[in-house]
């Protein structure tokens, strides 16, 4: 039965990271025609509907009397801030760069989670985790390239964004363990969405729908973002997080893959070997932290 549980928490996943490909395809897509603060404000506004599902499905939340205030509401907010510029640098970045390029140094997350995680929770991290680190630093320095000809400040961007979506996922751990995770998503997703349409006011406003399809793809895109939030959670309540880990970086030859396939961009100079350190030195810190679990 745990067998099939975690082979399912697998399957869900996989479809959260295709979901979420498909929401970067889809704010590349739109890029020429809206700012990267209006596609966060449309993201996070039509992310709400997967979130309040989450929510109200939850056991928990139901069982403490649906409550909707938390005691750490001042780093919920915080987290919400954090997400909102992390959302802003990722999705200018895929105006920017190629799909798979912007897709890729975002990975770099899990790596500054690991740094961060030593001064925010306190955890004791080792040599072979630190050399992962390492490792999956000069994966990104390769593929960003500073000082080169090819060197762009856009690639700056997805860097700037992996270190808030590391923030944001360390700061989660920090919240109290009786609080319902769609609560704490649901705080941060408020105040993202407020966020990003200040940031759309302060950037020159929104664009009127150019297109009357337009609408579509924005409802797609929040739909997408939202439920790839919501089975990301399914998965990891399903199953233990290092056994999960591992799949998380089917992402990086996906990206590959839809980039090619959608946007004919084959950056195979500006990916590798890069892409690959940064594949090595993640698999190296889930292996690592479950030996460390065994223990």
């Amino acid at each position: 039965m745990k067998t099939d549980r975690t082979f399912t928490a697998i399957l869900l996943l996989l479809c959260a990271l295709t979901l979420f490909d498909g929401m970067g395809l889809i704010i590349k897509h739109l890029s020429p025609r809206y700012s990267a603060a209006e596609l966060s404000a449309w993201r996070n506004m039509f992310g709400l509907i997967p979130s309040l599902i989450v929510l109200y499905a939850s056991r928990g939340w139901h069982e403490n009397g649906r409550p909707w205030k938390l005691r750490q509401w001042r780093l919920a907010l915080s987290r919400g801030v954090i997400l909102t510029f992390a959302q802003f640098s990722f999705y200018l970045s895929l105006g920017l760069l190629t799909f798979a390029t912007a897709s890729t140094i975002t990975y770099a997350n899990s790596l500054f989670a690991v740094a961060l995680a030593v001064p925010l929770l306190g955890e004791k991290v080792g040599w072979i985790r630190w050399c992962a680190v390492v490792l999956g630093f000069i994966g990104v320095i390769w593929i960003v390239r500073p000082g080169s000809d090819s060197f762009s400040m856009a690639a700056l961007l997805p860097l700037g964004a992996a270190v808030g979506y590391a923030l944001v996922g360390v700061t989660a751990r920090m919240m109290d363990d009786d609080v319902p995770t769609p609560l704490i998503n649901l705080y941060s997703s408020i105040v993202a969405l407020l966020g990003a349409v200040m940031l759309a006011l302060a950037t020159g406003g929104f664009t009127p729908l150019s297109q009357s399809g337009d609408i579509w793809w924005l409802m797609a895109m929040g739909g997408f973002g939202g439920s790839a939030v919501l089975l990301l959670i399914m998965a990891y309540r399903m199953a233990e997080q290092s056994n999960l880990a591992p799949f998380n970086y089917f992402g990086i030859p996906l990206a590959f893959a839809l980039g090619w396939l959608f946007f004919d961009e084959a950056p195979w100079r500006e990916l590798f070997p890069g892409a690959l350190l940064i594949l090595i030195s993640g698999l190296l810190i889930v292996w690592r932290e479950r030996q460390l679990k065994r223990a």
